[in-house]
């Protein structure tokens, strides 16, 4: 080849090179115009794990071609009943694609629902650490990646709706347990004489530094750190130094003799040397604020909840107080559907800042996951934790409302706390103002308007029977003549409140389900005891013998097999009679009035209720001796 035409390749080489040089310099240009002008989904990717950016650039255009491959294999697979190896794709699948947002969701659900109960239902812990991973998946990289897919947000929403909050798994009761009493601790300040359903807790949890420097640089919390470093090297390291605290704070001090007496293990890893250092700050205002740190810290980095939107969602949707319906209480964040309506609420900002609308089927489902959740709230939102058999010792209270069961605990030998769930009828206001904003959105689709409007009556009937049952019968009265109102047609609606009532108690004995049976006997004994505490004694009666009857229809029918067990029904009496003595839907004088009664005119149920009572006593003192130091 002629010495012209090396310098022609040259130069077209050159000129080529050139070319590419200064379109890729204009790239970063291009991408944040197309992200200002709205025209992509996602910002682009930054800060990716080195894998993560090798992946999505090591195949150049053959990415897309692959990622189809392997996403129709990882189908066939989840078809095919092979589950980890489906999961085992559709992790590469988000190395490749990390922005295909129905990879992330797919992969979520395959470990949630499919490879969890892929394990015997004997193991509750295997099945649980699979159902967390699939919704930390979600949370913890699939909605960083994608932060606008409506639809992660939803698929999240769901597994702490469904997989969680419902009953459709065998151990959906060992899933409640051990998420509540994860996030349970980071709820109040015992230092701060603050608990879950003070507001003023979460005010604190918003004012309290977001990040380690800031709280560090603090000269008075600077000595605290210092401290506990002395005091025990597990402290060294900045990354740890919350989760260790939180854990030392949970853990039982040293006995005298040295390791912390009864300890697990993990407990026993703390030198007493660090538990002098907190018992020297008990009481102290630096100790106090670094607790709150400590959990708004772990709140937001751990969970990925951000302390102020937990806040407003109580606000909007939080249980009200009877005194001023104008109040809401905050959510009890123990419960998944709190977290489900926290994740929906966030997918419904992001839906609506789409102005062309593409994703309305994931904003309709994920308006209907508020909604759908509200409803489990007021059905069965009150978490009480159960003690569970220890030594063939009588089962007790774990804290006020609190009961126990030794039937169900004993479905799970290694499980020695369960978890009961009750009514709390302080959210239908709730639900009701959430439902009236989601049918002005959707009412015109007549379609959808049906749908809304059946749904809301069937939840309206249920709270009828709810409030009835539970002696607020004004609210009872209001709620059926808003059902009479908006349906003149129907004949259930035609008779008596009373009336009414009755029918509904006899359909839910005919159509018993799991689901209804804990709200349905304790409304009926806390309906009970407000009857006797105002001498109506004949209905009173009514309401105890039909709640054993219940009870007994129940154990009848289920025995000790259904995924939701009751506690023995003296022990529901006793819970039933602290729920009714602590509410304030009720005036002081006819809870007085009610004790007054029963000391002088029953005095067998007395002695029931002291020796129910002695047992909780011993058992709050047997936990105490676990709690903080």
């Amino acid at each position: 080849m002629r010495t012209r035409d090396f310098v022609i390749v040259f130069l077209g080489l050159a000129v080529a090179a050139g070319f590419l040089y200064a379109a890729g310099a204009q790239l970063d240009y291009i991408n944040s115009q197309r992200e200002a002008m709205r025209i992509v989904i996602n910002p682009a990717l930054e800060n990716a794990p080195p894998s993560l950016a090798f992946a999505t650039v090591a195949m150049g255009a053959f990415r897309g071609l692959v990622v189809d491959i392997l996403w129709m294999r990882a189908d066939k697979l989840k078809e095919e009943g092979q589950f980890f190896d489906a999961r085992q794709l559709a992790e590469w699948i988000t190395k490749l694609q990390p922005r295909f947002a129905a990879v992330w969701e797919f992969h979520a659900w395959n470990m949630a629902y499919n490879i969890s109960v892929a394990i015997p239902a004997t193991q509750p812990e295997q099945r649980w650490r699979w159902v967390r991973n699939g919704y930390e998946l979600l949370r913890d990289e699939g909605i960083p990646l994608n932060p606008k897919s409506i639809q992660l947000y939803r698929e999240l929403a769901r597994i702490f709706q469904h997989k969680m909050g419902g009953v459709s798994d065998d151990a959906q009761e060992y899933y409640k347990l051990q998420f509540a009493e994860e996030i349970g601790p980071l709820l109040e300040s015992a230092d701060n004489g603050l608990g879950r359903e003070d507001d003023r807790y979460f005010d604190a949890l918003i004012q309290a530094p977001a990040e380690w420097a800031q709280i560090a640089s603090d000269a008075n919390v600077a000595k605290f750190v210092q401290a506990l470093r002395t005091a025990d090297e597990s402290f060294a390291a900045e990354a740890d130094f919350v989760k260790n605290y939180l854990t030392l704070r949970g853990t039982q001090p040293p006995a005298a003799g040295g390791a912390p007496e009864g300890s697990a293990p993990a407990e026993a890893k703390f030198k007493p040397a660090a538990f002098e250092v907190i018992h020297a700050y008990q009481g102290n205002e630096v100790l106090k604020r670094f607790d709150v740190f400590a959990k708004a810290y772990q709140l937001r980095h751990e969970w990925k909840l951000d302390p102020a939107l937990m806040q407003k969602v109580g606000q909007m949707y939080g249980p009200i107080d009877f005194r001023d319906p104008n109040r809401h209480f905050p959510m009890d964040w123990r419960h998944p559907d709190s977290h489900a309506i926290y994740w929906a609420l966030k997918g419904l900002d992001i839906a609506r800042q789409q102005e062309d609308r593409e994703f309305e089927g994931h904003e309709v489902n994920t308006d209907r996951m508020v909604l759908h959740s509200l409803q489990n709230l007021f059905r069965y939102g009150k978490i009480m934790i159960l003690q569970g058999p220890q030594d063939n010792a009588p089962q007790t209270e774990t804290e006020p409302g609190v009961v126990t069961s030794p039937e169900s605990a004993s479905r799970y030998p290694r499980l020695q706390k369960n978890v009961y769930l009750g009514p709390d009828p302080r959210i239908f206001e709730s639900y009701e103002k959430a439902y009236q904003a989601v049918f002005q959105k959707y009412g015109e689709d007549r379609g959808r308007k049906e749908s809304y409007e059946n749904g809301h009556r069937n939840m309206l009937k249920n709270a009828v029977l709810v409030f009835y049952q539970a002696g607020l019968r004004n609210e009872a009265a209001k709620i059926y003549s808003r059902l009479r109102q908006q349906h003149p047609t129907f004949e259930e609606f035609k008779v008596p409140l009373e009336q009414f009532a009755r029918n509904r108690i006899l359909e839910e004995l005919d159509g018993f389900g799991i689901t209804d049976a804990s709200e349905q006997i304790a409304s009926l004994l806390i309906n009970a005891y407000a009857l006797y505490a105002i001498y109506d004694d004949n209905a009173a009666a009514a309401n105890e013998r039909l709640a054993q009857q219940l009870w007994d229809h129940y154990r009848s029918l289920f025995g000790d097999n259904e995924r939701i067990d009751l506690p023995p029904f003296r022990v529901l009496k006793y819970f039933a009679l602290t729920q009714f003595l602590n509410s304030e839907a009720y005036p002081l004088y006819v809870r007085q009035g009610l004790l007054k009664r029963i000391e002088n005119e029953k005095p067998e149920l007395l002695k029931e209720l002291q020796q129910t009572g002695e047992e909780v006593r011993q058992q709050i003192e047997q936990l105490q001796k676990t709690q903080t130091p």
